[in-house]
């Protein structure tokens, strides 16, 4: 078990300033060397209750998720929300994370109801494409994750209690045909589930509104439809925080490549550390489990130090919400886009620090 990372005397800020640079330099100098170097592509498996790399070696995912494709592009403001280029990659690198989620707009992706012509279909695929190939060239393996949706003629200005089956497959058979041959990304089928029942969250149902959803198996199975053999997250109900029945309900994969996806804050339910030891561990000792957003909204770091501590001591996978600087409420992780940390920020990058 990892203890707490130590706080060291904070600098006066011009020399703040100066090791946030000197720290993107050497990023940047780290993402080149990598770019040159492909001796052999990586890859993310799952092998029993662990994820691992290319050579069979365990990894867990310890990163960051970058919001902003989910919303930007349905606002009709841009593919992104901030920078996606190479500088900006770099200030990922520094904090020596391994992967990067990155959320996914429905009707972006499809190019349907009423998404902006310039930032959907075609361009949009086409920028996710190019950010997951930036990100990747910088050693990072990429989660993708459909966040928001809507159903029939909706537009997805947001997420719903689960996926659509209007759309969602399709999304899903689509983004795996994009990327079925790229071995280091992972599909997190949906971002939230909640205000449905197992049963539901499993096999679809019909919600109050009239519109189907589509449950787990059915996005597993859009996936799989295509030949895609990558990993997949089926993130708990309950706001991806009750894995009570996950390994009773988790549907079946003939690749048997499923993870159990949760998400950590301290203002959710089951925030505390005999929660995660009584309903996380049981199903960590089956699946990996990876805790797909993490983060808490007061300007501390005292909250996601404790999860940090669990997971380390469990071997589960983390990434902090979010690589946005927009502010303790959000929760963010930077207070800028050269990654200068907030509190709860700091504490994760001092963890990947020390980790390596």
């Amino acid at each position: 078990m990892i203890g707490h990372a130590r706080r060291s005397p904070q600098p006066p800020s011009h020399r703040r300033g100066a090791l946030v640079a000197r720290g993107l330099a050497l990023a940047l100098i780290l993402i080149g060397a990598c770019a040159g170097c492909g001796d052999s592509p990586m890859s993310v498996r799952v092998d029993k209750n662990r994820l691992v790399d290319e050579h069979g070696h365990p990894i867990r995912l310890l990163g960051v998720s970058r919001s902003g494709a989910e919303y930007a592009c349905i606002n009709d403001l841009g593919f992104f929300a901030g920078p996606t280029d190479r500088r900006a990659i770099a200030a990922m690198v520094a904090w020596r994370i391994n992967a990067v989620r990155v959320p996914l707009n429905e009707h972006c992706w499809l190019g349907i109801n009423g998404a902006p012509p310039g930032y959907s279909g075609a361009p949009y695929q086409a920028a996710i494409t190019a950010y997951v190939d930036r990100l990747h060239k910088a050693g990072l393996y990429v989660v993708l994750d459909l966040h928001w949706n809507a159903p029939g003629a909706e537009r997805a200005g947001g997420q719903q209690p689960m996926a659509d089956l209007d759309h969602s497959p399709a999304l899903w058979s689509s983004v795996a045909r994009a990327f079925k041959d790229d071995p280091a990304v992972m599909f997190d089928l949906y971002n939230e589930p909640h205000d449905v029942d197992w049963r539901c969250w499993r096999d679809g149902c019909v919600q109050p509104g009239g519109w189907r959803t589509a449950g787990m198996q059915a996005l597993v199975d859009a996936v799989r439809s295509t030949g895609a053999t990558q990993p997949l997250i089926a993130t708990a109900p309950n706001w991806g925080t009750d894995l009570t029945s996950w390994l009773a309900y988790r549907p079946r994969d003939p690749q048997n490549q499923v993870a159990a996806g949760v998400h950590v804050f301290d203002f959710s339910f089951c925030a505390a550390r005999d929660c995660w030891t009584k309903t996380f561990e049981p199903v960590a000792r089956h699946v990996p489990v990876v805790a797909t957003e993490l983060g808490q909204r007061a300007c501390s770091a005292s909250f996601i130090g404790r999860f940090m501590d669990w997971a380390d001591s469990a071997g589960v996978s983390y990434l902090g919400w979010s690589w946005n600087p927009a502010g303790c409420g959000a929760p963010a992780l930077i207070r800028s886009w050269d990654g200068r940390p907030t509190a709860s920020g700091a504490l994760l990058r001092a963890r990947l620090a020390g980790r390596r």
